[in-house]
Protein backbone atom coordinates (compact mmCIF):
# COMPACT_ATOMS: atom_id res chain seq x y z
CA UNK A 1 0.00 0.00 0.00
CA UNK A 2 1.54 3.30 -1.07
CA UNK A 3 1.42 6.16 1.40
CA UNK A 4 0.78 9.73 0.36
CA UNK A 5 3.65 11.95 1.58
CA UNK A 6 1.11 14.28 3.18
CA UNK A 7 -0.06 11.41 5.41
CA UNK A 8 3.35 11.10 7.04
CA UNK A 9 3.76 13.61 9.86
CA UNK A 10 7.34 14.68 10.57
CA UNK A 11 8.81 15.95 13.81
CA UNK A 12 9.05 19.76 13.77
CA UNK A 13 12.39 19.52 15.61
CA UNK A 14 15.67 19.50 13.68
CA UNK A 15 17.21 16.02 13.30
CA UNK A 16 19.90 14.92 15.72
CA UNK A 17 22.91 12.67 15.27
CA UNK A 18 23.13 9.52 17.41
CA UNK A 19 26.68 8.26 18.02
CA UNK A 20 27.43 4.57 17.43
CA UNK A 21 28.27 3.70 21.01
CA UNK A 22 26.81 1.91 24.00
CA UNK A 23 24.49 3.42 26.59
CA UNK A 24 26.87 3.00 29.51
CA UNK A 25 29.89 4.35 27.60
CA UNK A 26 27.95 7.48 26.62
CA UNK A 27 26.69 8.07 30.18
CA UNK A 28 30.06 7.37 31.83
CA UNK A 29 31.93 9.66 29.46
CA UNK A 30 29.40 12.40 30.22
CA UNK A 31 29.63 11.69 33.97
CA UNK A 32 33.36 12.42 33.92
CA UNK A 33 32.52 16.02 32.99
CA UNK A 34 30.72 16.48 36.32
CA UNK A 35 32.76 14.31 38.72
CA UNK A 36 32.01 16.38 41.82
CA UNK A 37 28.34 17.06 41.10
CA UNK A 38 25.70 15.07 42.99
CA UNK A 39 24.23 12.46 40.67
CA UNK A 40 21.86 10.54 42.95
CA UNK A 41 20.28 11.20 46.35
CA UNK A 42 18.46 8.55 48.38
CA UNK A 43 15.39 10.42 49.65
CA UNK A 44 14.73 8.39 52.83
CA UNK A 45 18.31 8.59 54.15
CA UNK A 46 19.75 11.63 52.39
CA UNK A 47 22.69 9.51 51.22
CA UNK A 48 24.38 11.00 48.11
CA UNK A 49 26.48 9.74 45.23
CA UNK A 50 28.57 11.99 42.99
CA UNK A 51 28.96 11.52 39.25
CA UNK A 52 32.58 10.50 39.83
CA UNK A 53 31.49 7.85 42.32
CA UNK A 54 28.77 6.69 39.93
CA UNK A 55 31.31 6.16 37.15
CA UNK A 56 33.74 4.33 39.46
CA UNK A 57 31.09 2.05 40.96
CA UNK A 58 29.65 1.12 37.57
CA UNK A 59 33.11 -0.10 36.61
CA UNK A 60 33.57 -2.02 39.84
CA UNK A 61 30.16 -3.70 39.50
CA UNK A 62 31.02 -4.72 35.93
CA UNK A 63 34.29 -6.27 37.09
CA UNK A 64 32.63 -7.96 40.08
CA UNK A 65 29.72 -9.47 38.15
CA UNK A 66 32.08 -10.67 35.39
CA UNK A 67 34.15 -12.43 38.06
CA UNK A 68 30.99 -14.33 39.04
CA UNK A 69 30.71 -15.70 35.51
CA UNK A 70 28.41 -13.07 34.00
CA UNK A 71 29.13 -13.08 30.26
CA UNK A 72 28.19 -10.86 27.29
CA UNK A 73 24.59 -11.62 26.37
CA UNK A 74 23.63 -12.70 29.92
CA UNK A 75 20.63 -11.04 31.57
CA UNK A 76 20.62 -9.33 34.96
CA UNK A 77 17.07 -9.25 36.31
CA UNK A 78 16.47 -6.21 38.52
CA UNK A 79 14.06 -7.05 41.36
CA UNK A 80 14.35 -4.02 43.61
CA UNK A 81 12.69 -0.69 44.41
CA UNK A 82 14.22 2.61 43.31
CA UNK A 83 17.51 2.93 45.20
CA UNK A 84 20.81 4.57 44.14
CA UNK A 85 22.30 1.13 43.48
CA UNK A 86 19.67 0.33 40.81
CA UNK A 87 21.34 2.39 38.04
CA UNK A 88 24.80 1.29 39.18
CA UNK A 89 23.90 -2.40 38.83
CA UNK A 90 22.02 -1.87 35.56
CA UNK A 91 24.78 0.17 33.90
CA UNK A 92 27.40 -2.17 35.37
CA UNK A 93 25.69 -5.16 33.77
CA UNK A 94 25.66 -3.31 30.44
CA UNK A 95 29.37 -2.52 30.86
CA UNK A 96 29.96 -6.27 31.23
CA UNK A 97 28.19 -6.82 27.90
CA UNK A 98 24.93 -7.95 29.43
CA UNK A 99 21.23 -7.21 29.17
CA UNK A 100 19.00 -5.63 31.82
CA UNK A 101 15.42 -6.65 32.57
CA UNK A 102 13.36 -5.13 35.37
CA UNK A 103 10.34 -6.44 37.23
CA UNK A 104 7.96 -4.99 39.79
CA UNK A 105 9.46 -5.54 43.29
CA UNK A 106 5.98 -6.38 44.59
CA UNK A 107 5.73 -9.36 42.19
CA UNK A 108 5.06 -12.84 43.52
CA UNK A 109 7.61 -15.63 43.32
CA UNK A 110 5.63 -17.25 40.49
CA UNK A 111 5.61 -14.01 38.44
CA UNK A 112 9.33 -13.57 39.08
CA UNK A 113 10.01 -17.17 38.01
CA UNK A 114 8.00 -16.60 34.83
CA UNK A 115 10.10 -13.58 33.86
CA UNK A 116 13.30 -15.40 34.75
CA UNK A 117 12.33 -18.17 32.34
CA UNK A 118 11.21 -15.74 29.62
CA UNK A 119 14.48 -13.79 29.71
CA UNK A 120 16.82 -16.69 30.44
CA UNK A 121 17.93 -15.00 33.65
CA UNK A 122 20.80 -16.51 35.66
CA UNK A 123 21.64 -13.39 37.71
CA UNK A 124 19.25 -11.38 39.89
CA UNK A 125 19.85 -8.09 41.70
CA UNK A 126 17.63 -7.53 44.72
CA UNK A 127 17.46 -6.06 48.23
CA UNK A 128 17.60 -7.98 51.49
CA UNK A 129 13.83 -7.85 52.27
CA UNK A 130 13.07 -9.48 48.89
CA UNK A 131 15.76 -12.15 49.03
CA UNK A 132 13.38 -14.90 50.14
CA UNK A 133 11.07 -14.23 47.17
CA UNK A 134 13.97 -14.58 44.74
CA UNK A 135 15.13 -17.81 46.37
CA UNK A 136 11.62 -19.23 46.08
CA UNK A 137 11.40 -18.17 42.43
CA UNK A 138 14.82 -19.63 41.64
CA UNK A 139 14.11 -23.06 43.17
CA UNK A 140 14.17 -25.68 41.86
CA UNK A 141 14.38 -24.84 38.15
CA UNK A 142 16.83 -21.93 38.10
CA UNK A 143 20.42 -21.95 39.22
CA UNK A 144 20.33 -18.19 39.60
CA UNK A 145 23.06 -16.22 41.31
CA UNK A 146 21.44 -13.69 43.63
CA UNK A 147 23.17 -10.36 44.28
CA UNK A 148 21.77 -8.73 47.41
CA UNK A 149 21.97 -5.14 48.59
CA UNK A 150 22.12 -5.39 52.38
CA UNK A 151 22.22 -8.61 54.42
CA UNK A 152 22.97 -11.24 51.77
CA UNK A 153 23.00 -14.33 53.98
CA UNK A 154 24.23 -17.23 51.83
CA UNK A 155 23.87 -15.21 48.65
CA UNK A 156 26.26 -12.69 47.05
CA UNK A 157 26.69 -9.34 48.76
CA UNK A 158 26.43 -6.34 46.46
CA UNK A 159 29.31 -4.73 48.38
CA UNK A 160 31.60 -7.63 47.46
CA UNK A 161 31.22 -6.80 43.78
CA UNK A 162 32.26 -3.18 44.36
CA UNK A 163 35.29 -4.47 46.28
CA UNK A 164 36.45 -6.55 43.30
CA UNK A 165 39.96 -5.53 42.15
CA UNK A 166 39.83 -7.23 38.75
CA UNK A 167 40.15 -4.99 35.70
CA UNK A 168 36.91 -4.05 33.98
CA UNK A 169 35.83 -6.61 31.38
CA UNK A 170 36.68 -5.72 27.79
CA UNK A 171 33.64 -6.48 25.68
CA UNK A 172 32.90 -5.77 21.99
CA UNK A 173 31.18 -2.43 21.40
CA UNK A 174 28.03 -3.27 19.42
CA UNK A 175 25.35 -0.53 19.35
CA UNK A 176 22.90 -3.02 17.85
CA UNK A 177 23.30 -5.55 20.65
CA UNK A 178 20.37 -6.08 23.02
CA UNK A 179 20.57 -3.78 26.03
CA UNK A 180 17.22 -4.19 27.77
CA UNK A 181 14.31 -6.59 27.95
CA UNK A 182 11.54 -4.68 29.71
CA UNK A 183 8.27 -6.56 29.85
CA UNK A 184 5.04 -4.89 28.84
CA UNK A 185 2.83 -3.87 31.74
CA UNK A 186 0.29 -6.56 30.97
CA UNK A 187 -2.92 -4.48 31.16
CA UNK A 188 -4.52 -6.93 28.74
CA UNK A 189 -3.13 -9.96 30.56
CA UNK A 190 -0.55 -10.93 27.92
CA UNK A 191 2.93 -9.90 29.00
CA UNK A 192 5.67 -9.74 26.36
CA UNK A 193 9.40 -8.99 26.60
CA UNK A 194 10.35 -5.99 24.45
CA UNK A 195 13.76 -6.13 22.75
CA UNK A 196 15.60 -2.80 22.95
CA UNK A 197 19.13 -2.26 21.67
CA UNK A 198 21.79 0.18 22.81
CA UNK A 199 21.15 2.19 19.65
CA UNK A 200 17.37 2.43 20.17
CA UNK A 201 17.64 3.48 23.83
CA UNK A 202 20.48 5.92 23.25
CA UNK A 203 18.50 7.42 20.37
CA UNK A 204 15.58 8.03 22.69
CA UNK A 205 17.81 9.52 25.39
CA UNK A 206 19.17 12.05 22.91
CA UNK A 207 15.74 12.67 21.33
CA UNK A 208 14.14 13.41 24.68
CA UNK A 209 16.97 15.55 26.00
CA UNK A 210 17.17 17.58 22.79
CA UNK A 211 13.44 18.28 22.93
CA UNK A 212 13.02 18.98 26.66
CA UNK A 213 16.27 20.20 28.22
CA UNK A 214 17.26 23.75 27.39
CA UNK A 215 20.93 24.77 27.59
CA UNK A 216 21.93 25.49 31.17
CA UNK A 217 18.71 24.16 32.71
CA UNK A 218 20.11 20.70 33.46
CA UNK A 219 22.82 22.28 35.63
CA UNK A 220 20.28 23.16 38.32
CA UNK A 221 17.68 20.45 37.73
CA UNK A 222 16.65 18.12 40.55
CA UNK A 223 14.27 15.36 39.43
CA UNK A 224 12.31 12.95 41.61
CA UNK A 225 12.64 9.29 40.63
CA UNK A 226 9.52 7.83 42.20
CA UNK A 227 8.20 6.16 39.06
CA UNK A 228 9.70 2.65 39.08
CA UNK A 229 12.94 2.06 37.23
CA UNK A 230 11.74 -1.34 36.05
CA UNK A 231 9.17 0.53 33.90
CA UNK A 232 10.30 2.27 30.71
CA UNK A 233 9.23 5.70 31.99
CA UNK A 234 11.43 5.39 35.06
CA UNK A 235 14.21 3.53 33.24
CA UNK A 236 14.75 5.72 30.18
CA UNK A 237 13.03 9.06 30.73
CA UNK A 238 14.03 9.60 34.36
CA UNK A 239 17.10 7.48 35.08
CA UNK A 240 19.02 7.34 31.80
CA UNK A 241 18.00 10.73 30.37
CA UNK A 242 18.77 12.37 33.70
CA UNK A 243 22.19 10.79 34.16
CA UNK A 244 23.11 11.47 30.53
CA UNK A 245 22.62 15.21 31.08
CA UNK A 246 24.12 15.68 34.53
CA UNK A 247 20.86 16.08 36.44
CA UNK A 248 20.56 15.30 40.15
CA UNK A 249 18.12 12.42 40.65
CA UNK A 250 16.39 11.83 43.99
CA UNK A 251 15.27 8.21 44.40
CA UNK A 252 12.15 7.29 46.37
CA UNK A 253 11.59 3.54 46.83
CA UNK A 254 7.80 3.50 47.20
CA UNK A 255 4.78 5.74 47.04
CA UNK A 256 3.30 7.06 50.25
CA UNK A 257 1.52 10.43 49.95
CA UNK A 258 3.32 12.19 52.80
CA UNK A 259 6.74 10.77 51.89
CA UNK A 260 6.20 11.78 48.26
CA UNK A 261 5.27 15.37 49.13
CA UNK A 262 7.97 15.62 51.79
CA UNK A 263 10.63 14.54 49.26
CA UNK A 264 9.56 17.32 46.88
CA UNK A 265 9.73 19.87 49.69
CA UNK A 266 12.92 18.66 51.39
CA UNK A 267 15.01 18.13 48.24
CA UNK A 268 13.62 21.15 46.38
CA UNK A 269 12.55 19.13 43.37
CA UNK A 270 12.38 21.25 40.22
CA UNK A 271 11.26 18.63 37.69
CA UNK A 272 8.66 16.02 38.56
CA UNK A 273 7.71 13.16 36.20
CA UNK A 274 4.35 11.64 37.20
CA UNK A 275 1.54 9.38 36.02
CA UNK A 276 -2.16 10.40 36.11
CA UNK A 277 -2.94 9.08 39.64
CA UNK A 278 -0.10 11.20 41.07
CA UNK A 279 -1.24 14.25 39.15
CA UNK A 280 -4.74 13.67 40.49
CA UNK A 281 -3.32 13.77 44.03
CA UNK A 282 -1.34 16.93 43.31
CA UNK A 283 -4.37 18.65 41.80
CA UNK A 284 -7.03 17.71 44.31
CA UNK A 285 -5.79 16.12 47.54
CA UNK A 286 -6.06 18.35 50.64
CA UNK A 287 -2.75 16.99 52.02
CA UNK A 288 -0.86 18.94 49.34
CA UNK A 289 -1.64 22.22 51.14
CA UNK A 290 0.57 21.11 54.08
CA UNK A 291 3.78 21.11 52.00
CA UNK A 292 5.90 23.73 50.28
CA UNK A 293 6.07 22.66 46.63
CA UNK A 294 7.20 26.06 45.35
CA UNK A 295 10.45 24.62 43.95
CA UNK A 296 8.52 22.85 41.19
CA UNK A 297 9.08 24.37 37.75
CA UNK A 298 7.82 21.52 35.59
CA UNK A 299 5.54 18.52 36.04
CA UNK A 300 5.46 16.03 33.16
CA UNK A 301 2.73 13.39 32.96
CA UNK A 302 2.70 10.27 30.83
CA UNK A 303 1.98 6.50 30.70
CA UNK A 304 -1.81 6.86 30.38
CA UNK A 305 -4.35 9.30 28.85
CA UNK A 306 -5.02 12.45 30.86
CA UNK A 307 -7.90 14.89 30.55
CA UNK A 308 -7.20 18.58 29.95
CA UNK A 309 -9.30 19.54 32.99
CA UNK A 310 -7.04 17.72 35.45
CA UNK A 311 -3.95 19.11 33.74
CA UNK A 312 -5.25 22.67 34.15
CA UNK A 313 -6.28 22.14 37.79
CA UNK A 314 -2.82 20.83 38.67
CA UNK A 315 -1.08 23.73 36.90
CA UNK A 316 -3.27 26.26 38.69
CA UNK A 317 -2.66 24.72 42.10
CA UNK A 318 1.09 24.09 41.70
CA UNK A 319 1.75 27.34 39.82
CA UNK A 320 4.13 25.67 37.40
CA UNK A 321 4.11 24.12 33.94
CA UNK A 322 2.13 20.88 33.79
CA UNK A 323 2.57 19.09 30.48
CA UNK A 324 2.10 15.70 28.87
CA UNK A 325 4.09 13.34 26.68
CA UNK A 326 3.35 10.10 24.89
CA UNK A 327 5.46 7.00 24.86
CA UNK A 328 5.53 3.25 25.17
CA UNK A 329 7.95 0.47 25.97
CA UNK A 330 8.20 -0.31 22.25
CA UNK A 331 9.55 3.22 21.68
CA UNK A 332 12.33 2.83 24.26
CA UNK A 333 10.52 5.59 26.14
CA UNK A 334 8.92 8.48 24.26
CA UNK A 335 7.38 9.32 20.90
CA UNK A 336 6.22 12.87 21.62
CA UNK A 337 6.95 15.43 24.33
CA UNK A 338 6.00 18.99 25.20
CA UNK A 339 8.95 21.30 24.66
CA UNK A 340 9.46 24.23 27.06
CA UNK A 341 7.19 27.13 26.19
CA UNK A 342 5.22 25.08 23.66
CA UNK A 343 2.47 23.56 25.78
CA UNK A 344 -0.97 22.96 24.33
CA UNK A 345 -3.49 21.94 26.98
CA UNK A 346 -4.67 18.35 26.64
CA UNK A 347 -1.99 17.39 24.14
CA UNK A 348 0.98 15.06 24.47
CA UNK A 349 3.22 17.54 22.71
CA UNK A 350 4.96 17.09 19.38
CA UNK A 351 7.06 14.30 17.90
CA UNK A 352 10.62 14.07 19.20
CA UNK A 353 13.44 14.55 16.66
CA UNK A 354 14.01 11.91 13.95
CA UNK A 355 10.47 10.57 14.39
CA UNK A 356 7.58 10.19 11.97
CA UNK A 357 3.93 9.38 12.68
CA UNK A 358 0.73 8.45 10.90
CA UNK A 359 -2.87 8.36 12.10
CA UNK A 360 -4.55 5.31 10.63
CA UNK A 361 -8.09 3.94 10.54
CA UNK A 362 -7.71 0.71 12.54
CA UNK A 363 -10.21 -1.15 10.32
CA UNK A 364 -9.24 -0.06 6.80
CA UNK A 365 -5.55 0.62 7.58
CA UNK A 366 -5.80 3.83 5.56
CA UNK A 367 -4.59 7.23 6.75
CA UNK A 368 -7.25 9.55 8.10
CA UNK A 369 -7.44 13.29 7.49
CA UNK A 370 -5.33 15.55 9.73
CA UNK A 371 -7.23 16.19 12.96
CA UNK A 372 -9.36 13.03 12.73
CA UNK A 373 -9.05 10.18 15.23
CA UNK A 374 -7.30 6.94 14.39
CA UNK A 375 -4.60 4.61 15.65
CA UNK A 376 -1.22 6.28 16.15
CA UNK A 377 1.62 4.67 14.20
CA UNK A 378 5.21 5.84 14.55
CA UNK A 379 8.63 5.17 13.06
CA UNK A 380 12.06 6.23 14.29
CA UNK A 381 15.46 5.05 15.57
CA UNK A 382 14.01 4.54 19.07
CA UNK A 383 11.64 1.77 18.02
CA UNK A 384 12.03 -1.74 19.36
CA UNK A 385 13.40 -4.76 17.45
CA UNK A 386 10.46 -7.01 18.27
CA UNK A 387 9.08 -9.17 21.07
CA UNK A 388 11.39 -11.84 22.43
CA UNK A 389 10.41 -15.25 20.99
CA UNK A 390 7.05 -13.82 19.82
CA UNK A 391 7.19 -13.60 16.00
CA UNK A 392 3.41 -13.41 15.56
CA UNK A 393 3.04 -10.59 18.08
CA UNK A 394 5.98 -8.80 16.47
CA UNK A 395 4.46 -9.08 12.99
CA UNK A 396 1.13 -7.79 14.32
CA UNK A 397 2.81 -4.69 15.79
CA UNK A 398 5.55 -3.80 13.28
CA UNK A 399 4.29 -3.39 9.72
CA UNK A 400 6.33 -4.70 6.76
CA UNK A 401 7.49 -1.14 6.00
CA UNK A 402 8.63 -0.53 9.58
CA UNK A 403 5.78 1.34 11.25
CA UNK A 404 5.00 0.51 14.87
CA UNK A 405 1.30 0.24 15.65
CA UNK A 406 0.86 1.81 19.09
CA UNK A 407 -2.61 0.48 19.87
CA UNK A 408 -3.45 3.99 21.08
CA UNK A 409 -6.17 6.15 19.57
CA UNK A 410 -5.72 9.84 19.03
CA UNK A 411 -5.30 12.64 16.53
CA UNK A 412 -2.62 15.09 15.45
CA UNK A 413 -3.64 18.69 14.83
CA UNK A 414 -2.46 21.05 12.11
CA UNK A 415 0.53 22.15 14.21
CA UNK A 416 1.71 18.61 14.90
CA UNK A 417 0.37 18.30 18.46
CA UNK A 418 -0.63 14.78 19.42
CA UNK A 419 -3.79 14.14 21.43
CA UNK A 420 -4.30 10.63 22.88
CA UNK A 421 -7.89 9.64 23.57
CA UNK A 422 -7.76 5.97 24.56
CA UNK A 423 -6.50 2.47 23.91
CA UNK A 424 -7.87 0.82 20.78
CA UNK A 425 -8.83 -2.37 22.62
CA UNK A 426 -10.58 -0.50 25.43
CA UNK A 427 -13.26 1.27 23.41
CA UNK A 428 -16.84 0.57 24.53
CA UNK A 429 -19.33 -0.03 21.72
CA UNK A 430 -22.77 1.35 22.59
CA UNK A 431 -25.47 0.85 19.93
CA UNK A 432 -22.79 0.96 17.27
CA UNK A 433 -21.16 4.11 18.67
CA UNK A 434 -17.66 4.05 20.14
CA UNK A 435 -17.14 5.43 23.64
CA UNK A 436 -13.65 6.16 24.95
CA UNK A 437 -13.36 5.29 28.67
CA UNK A 438 -10.65 7.93 29.16
CA UNK A 439 -13.06 10.67 28.10
CA UNK A 440 -15.58 9.71 30.80
CA UNK A 441 -12.83 9.22 33.38
CA UNK A 442 -11.49 12.73 32.67
CA UNK A 443 -14.99 14.09 33.28
CA UNK A 444 -15.44 12.09 36.49
CA UNK A 445 -12.13 13.42 37.83
CA UNK A 446 -13.61 16.92 37.80
CA UNK A 447 -16.43 15.93 40.18
CA UNK A 448 -15.62 17.17 43.70
CA UNK A 449 -16.61 13.89 45.38
CA UNK A 450 -14.59 11.57 43.10
CA UNK A 451 -11.14 10.59 44.35
CA UNK A 452 -10.48 8.08 41.55
CA UNK A 453 -12.41 6.47 38.72
CA UNK A 454 -12.31 3.89 35.94
CA UNK A 455 -14.82 3.12 33.21
CA UNK A 456 -15.36 -0.26 31.57
CA UNK A 457 -17.89 -1.75 29.20
CA UNK A 458 -20.53 -4.18 30.47
CA UNK A 459 -22.41 -6.49 28.11
CA UNK A 460 -25.99 -5.39 27.51
CA UNK A 461 -28.68 -7.11 25.43
CA UNK A 462 -30.14 -3.92 23.98
CA UNK A 463 -27.08 -1.69 23.58
CA UNK A 464 -24.36 -4.30 23.09
CA UNK A 465 -22.36 -2.64 25.87
CA UNK A 466 -22.97 0.10 28.41
CA UNK A 467 -20.38 2.28 30.18
CA UNK A 468 -19.98 1.41 33.85
CA UNK A 469 -18.01 3.65 36.22
CA UNK A 470 -16.09 2.25 39.17
CA UNK A 471 -15.43 5.14 41.52
CA UNK A 472 -13.58 5.83 44.73
CA UNK A 473 -15.66 8.46 46.54
CA UNK A 474 -14.81 11.17 49.02
CA UNK A 475 -17.51 10.70 51.67
CA UNK A 476 -21.08 9.76 50.83
CA UNK A 477 -21.96 9.63 47.14
CA UNK A 478 -25.40 9.34 45.55
CA UNK A 479 -24.86 7.05 42.56
CA UNK A 480 -28.00 8.15 40.71
CA UNK A 481 -27.09 11.79 41.21
CA UNK A 482 -23.66 11.09 39.71
CA UNK A 483 -25.25 9.40 36.69
CA UNK A 484 -27.47 12.46 36.19
CA UNK A 485 -24.49 14.79 36.56
CA UNK A 486 -22.64 12.90 33.82
CA UNK A 487 -25.75 12.73 31.61
CA UNK A 488 -25.98 16.52 31.59
CA UNK A 489 -22.49 16.74 30.13
CA UNK A 490 -22.26 13.97 27.50
CA UNK A 491 -24.12 12.60 24.49
CA UNK A 492 -26.81 9.99 25.05
CA UNK A 493 -24.66 7.01 24.06
CA UNK A 494 -21.94 8.07 26.53
CA UNK A 495 -24.20 8.13 29.59
CA UNK A 496 -23.31 5.82 32.46
CA UNK A 497 -25.36 2.66 32.71
CA UNK A 498 -24.19 2.00 36.26
CA UNK A 499 -21.94 3.37 39.01
CA UNK A 500 -20.10 0.98 41.33
CA UNK A 501 -18.47 2.24 44.53
CA UNK A 502 -15.12 0.65 45.39
CA UNK A 503 -12.18 1.17 47.74
CA UNK A 504 -9.47 1.35 45.06
CA UNK A 505 -8.97 1.18 41.30
CA UNK A 506 -6.58 -1.62 40.25
CA UNK A 507 -3.62 -0.19 38.35
CA UNK A 508 -0.18 -1.06 37.13
CA UNK A 509 2.80 0.67 38.82
CA UNK A 510 2.90 3.09 35.88
CA UNK A 511 -0.68 4.20 36.57
CA UNK A 512 -2.50 2.34 33.81
CA UNK A 513 -5.92 1.04 34.82
CA UNK A 514 -6.15 -2.75 34.87
CA UNK A 515 -9.48 -2.94 33.09
CA UNK A 516 -9.25 -6.70 32.68
CA UNK A 517 -9.26 -6.98 36.48
CA UNK A 518 -12.25 -4.65 36.75
CA UNK A 519 -14.10 -6.53 34.01
CA UNK A 520 -13.52 -9.81 35.84
CA UNK A 521 -14.72 -8.26 39.11
CA UNK A 522 -17.76 -6.82 37.36
CA UNK A 523 -18.69 -10.17 35.81
CA UNK A 524 -18.23 -11.95 39.14
CA UNK A 525 -20.35 -9.39 40.96
CA UNK A 526 -23.24 -9.90 38.55
CA UNK A 527 -23.44 -13.67 38.85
Amino acid sequence: MSIQPTAIIESPAPPIEVPSTSIQRYIRERARQWRDKIAIVDAPSGRTLSYGELDQQIGRFAAGVAALGFKPGDTLLMFAPNVPEWPIAALGALAAGGIVSGINPTSSASDLAHQMRATGTKFVFTVAPLRAVVREAAAPDHAAKIIVLGDAGDDIAYASLLACTNPEPRVPEDPDALAALPCSSGTTGQQKCVMLTHRSILSNILQYNAAVYQPGVADRMVALALLPMFHIFGFTVIMLCGLADGITIVTLPRFEPEAFLRAIQQHRITHLPVVPPLLHLLALHPLVANFDLSSLEWVGCGAAPLGAGLEEKAAERLRCDVVQGFGMTEASGVVSVTAPGKARVGSSGQLVPNTQARVVDPVTRTDVERGETGEIWFRGPQQFSGYLNEPKATAATITPDGWVRSGDLGHIDADGYLFITDRLKELIKVKGYQVAPAELEALLYTHPQIADAAVIGRADERAGEIPVAYVVARGALDREALKSWVAQRVADHKQLGDVVLCDAIPKTPSGKILRRVLRAQDAEGRR
